[in-house]
């Protein structure tokens, strides 16, 4: 298998930390997806990463695909529960992370376009998605240990993954550390964990 990726993408973090995890021997090659024709086209026509091909050179995307796919094919660690309430949770938990993701991606990406083609009024509403779902976060969160039951999951993964990249990038100035420190203290947890000690961007 070949992992298409960029070092400081956050969905690509989560991939790398569930390979890590899942103990799965893959290559990776680091691509420039900034180009309008770049190397990603060819597996992805979304041309996006994280892109995972197999060996039969099928491609799967995006990051919850891939990380469903690892996560079936190998019997260690399983970060997905098999009961269905169980895994809708931990689905929701990684679909709640990468919406915050998604959402601080498109105020950077506001951020360096044009001072004159900026908009306040879109920089604000993304802003304000993102600290709803902060916020939720850190509710749900509460004193628990790990994010769903009591136990190490995927929900864990893209929880960190997200506020690991908001530590590195900061996008409209967001303090979460400061103003959620529930979340913090899961953050500090998970950086216990070689795997994200490793995959930390820089």
């Amino acid at each position: 298998m070949k992992l298409l990726a960029a070092l400081i993408s956050p969905y690509t973090r989560k991939v790398r930390v569930v390979l890590a995890e899942k103990k799965i021997e893959c290559e990776m090659q680091i691509v420039d997806v900034v180009p309008a024709d770049n190397p990603v086209n060819a597996h992805n026509p979304l041309g996006k990463i994280p892109t995972l091909i197999l060996d039969d050179g099928t491609a799967l995307y995006d990051s919850r695909v891939i990380v469903e796919f690892l996560d079936s094919v190998s019997p260690i660690s399983r970060l997905i529960p098999e009961p269905t309430r169980d895994r809708v949770a931990v689905r929701r938990w990684e679909a709640l992370a990468d919406g915050v993701l998604d959402a601080g991606l498109l105020v950077r990406y506001e951020s360096i376009r044009d001072k004159k083609e900026q908009s306040k009024g879109w920089t604000d509403k993304q802003l304000a998605r993102m600290k709803r779902g902060m916020e939720q976060i850190s509710k749900e969160l509460g004193e628990r240990a790990y994010c769903h039951a009591d136990r190490y999951s995927l929900a864990d993964i893209a929880v960190a993954c997200c506020m690991g990249w908001l530590d590195f990038r900061k996008p409209g100035g967001v303090d979460w550390r400061k103003d959620y420190p529930a979340v913090a203290r899961h953050y500090d947890k998970m950086m216990e964990r070689p795997v994200f000690a490793d995959t930390i961007p820089k």
